[in-house]
């Protein structure tokens, strides 16, 4: 999984232009992000189609703001340039819940 520490709408646009992409937005001080860390391997082991990244919310706060990332983690995924789902909450969550979230939006 790629990490970014500082994005903005250019490299946004850049990133999701094609293919899944999956947005992980995250802070290095957030315990509910760093209970998930361990999970993430094989969660983008199991969306091959997909590619990760890890966005940190702190240096992307602009555009955070602007696309309403208000808790983290998060998650928010593109095709092909367009925002097809997103599980943004400040709860803690689980390899189960990430991966039915992505599952999902599949149907």
């Amino acid at each position: 999984m790629e990490k970014i520490k500082a994005l903005d709408s250019e490299k946004l646009a850049e990133i999701t232009k094609s293919g899944r992409v999956v947005l992980e937005w995250s802070a290095d001080w957030c315990p509910d992000c760093r209970f998930l860390d361990p999970a993430l391997p094989a969660i983008e082991q199991d969306f091959p189609n997909s590619k990760f990244y890890q966005i940190d919310r702190d240096g992307s706060m602009d555009l955070a703001k602007e696309l309403k990332i208000l808790g983290i983690p998060s998650f928010v995924v593109y095709q092909d340039g367009q925002e097809i789902g997103r599980l943004v909450n400040k709860d803690r969550k689980t390899k189960d819940e990430v991966e039915t979230f992505l599952k999902s939006l599949d149907k």
